[in-house]
């Protein structure tokens, strides 16, 4: 299982915040390429960052430093937030990044998600965020009446090469991670999911490492590294 940190993207600077509210921010690194750098020299192997500002926008804000990860790190970045249209995913790997996220869009604009994974096969990831096991959007704005199992089996069906998966009730608290709605989720689609939210120890890791039979396939993981409570050196060695 593979363990990922996160960098969350917001007025230029590296943050994380609480349950996905951005009046509750703290800022861990002034600029987000210290923090890719970072991580890159602690053994990660993928890099997951989010676009906060263009999550609530619908459009990508932070294409300068997106761009300036890619170019000096040599590990693989995913990214996500505002990619709603086929221009704004074709410009993410432009700048270089190796998988889009797609969100909000692929739970009202399937149409798009089919030919964003047409045109780019392999390299579409959706990114599933919930509540309550419902489907959130908007940069969690709004929470919807769709399951996020539903909403899974839909988008793999559309041609989705993976789902990230986020209990955006557990995300920046740290109060553990939801293993049973990772699970359900993992078992009810046949790619592979990648958990995300409240990951707080390395005991959260093993719980989820258990979860591969079911399709997990890596965590990602945010705040618990920037504040110490997980060693990302640890956890890729938990992980293995």
């Amino acid at each position: 299982m593979i363990v990922i940190p996160a960098i969350d993207l917001k007025e230029g600077r590296c943050v994380r915040l609480f349950q996905g509210d951005m009046d509750k921010e703290t800022v861990y690194f002034a600029d987000p390429l210290d923090a890719a750098r970072h991580w890159a020299a602690e053994g990660a192997e993928l890099i997951h960052v989010v676009d906060l500002n263009g999550a609530v926008e619908g459009r990508p804000v932070h294409r300068r430093e997106i761009a300036a990860m890619c170019a000096n790190i040599s590990i693989p970045i995913e990214l996500g937030g505002g990619l709603r249209s086929l221009a704004a995913v074709a410009d993410a790997f432009a700048l270089g990044v190796a998988r889009a996220i797609v969100g909000t869009a692929a739970y009202d604009n399937p149409e798009f998600l089919r030919e964003a994974c047409q045109k780019f096969p392999g390299k579409i990831v959706v990114g599933i965020d919930a509540r309550g096991g419902k489907v959130a959007v908007k940069g969690w704005k709004e929470t919807t009446a769709l399951d996020a199992v539903e909403l899974a089996r839909r988008v793999e069906a559309d041609g989705a090469s993976r789902i990230i998966y986020t209990d955006i009730a557990r995300d920046g608290t740290r109060d553990g991670v939801n293993v049973e709605e990772t699970r359900r989720v993992a078992q009810a689609v046949n790619i592979p999911v990648i958990a995300s939210g409240g990951v707080a120890t390395l005991d959260d890791i093993r719980r989820l490492k258990a979860l591969e039979k079911d399709g997990v396939e890596g965590v990602i993981v945010g705040r618990a590294l920037y504040t110490g409570g997980v060693k990302l050196k640890k956890a890729i060695h938990l992980a293995g």
